[in-house]
């Protein structure tokens, strides 16, 4: 099954569902091997820099592992194609015109973003917004 390409179709069904859990980003050495096997994150990726793990947070403390900030999670349940144009600039430019900070996930079926916990509920009253926007046309 392959994903919609058409902006105003992802648009107009985004379909925001904001997690329950709360999240954070750490980062460890490329070879942290004893810590990084026994951490279960949601999401990585490998930097020139080290590692970078989504974990969720109650994992975190309990793994005395540090972190600076926590995040929401905000999955647009629509199957958007990697090869979509202009999903993430628009939903980013509608949390930026609310001074809300985004980091963005794109997996294969879902378009995930991580925004900071005190700020979830606007930030998904934001992406609502702008998907009846798009209804309107």
């Amino acid at each position: 099954m392959s994903g919609i390409k058409k902006l105003e179709i992802l648009l107009s069904n985004i379909e925001p569902v904001l997690d329950e859990r709360d999240f954070v980003f750490c980062s460890f050495p490329l070879f942290d091997w004893d810590k990084i096997r026994e951490l279960t994150p949601i999401g990585f990726f490998q930097e020139k820099e080290g590692m970078t793990f989504i974990l969720n947070q109650k994992d975190a403390i309990n793994k005395g592992i540090d972190y600076q900030s926590v995040y929401r999670l905000i999955t647009l349940n629509i199957h958007s194609s990697l090869d979509a144009v202009g999903l993430t600039a628009a939903f980013s430019a509608k949390l930026a015109e609310k001074n809300i900070s985004a980091n963005v996930v794109a997996a294969y079926y879902h378009d995930h973003i991580f925004v900071p916990k005190e700020r979830a509920e606007q930030a998904l009253n934001a992406i609502l917004e702008l998907q009846q926007q798009a209804r309107r046309g």
